[in-house]
């Protein structure tokens, strides 16, 4: 986790997540931007054999695949998300998440010239 921050509270919403953060702060995640970040092996990719190199599937995502069917909480770390086409490995870890809210958070206040 992030500096000890957790997850309090996770709701679906208009396709995607809303998170509610230990400290007070409020993120919402589209479907497709989660799906798209999905930190499985099989969507980042995942060292060789011998250490190197990154294997990298090339499957491809239909619509159904930026569909969210449901979440889970995994421990006291983690969201699990699954999505229309059956994928569910990804596990999105509380400090990947909050580093992703950040990224989100940057791009909107890039967009209105924040």
């Amino acid at each position: 986790m992030s500096a000890g921050v957790d997850v309090v509270a996770v709701a679906e919403c208009a396709g995607g997540v809303a998170v509610a953060w230990s400290d007070g702060w409020e993120s919402y995640f589209e479907g497709e931007f989660l799906r798209r970040h999905c930190p499985c092996a099989v969507c980042r990719g995942e060292p060789d054999v011998r250490g190197q190199g990154l294997l990298v599937s090339r499957r491809e995502v239909g619509a159904e695949g930026f569909v969210l069917r449901g979440w889970r909480r995994v421990g006291n770390y983690a969201l699990q998300l699954m999505w229309g086409d059956g994928h569910e490995t990804g596990l999105y870890s509380f400090s990947y998440l909050r580093e992703l809210a950040k990224r989100v958070e940057g791009a909107q206040r890039d967009e209105v010239g924040g």
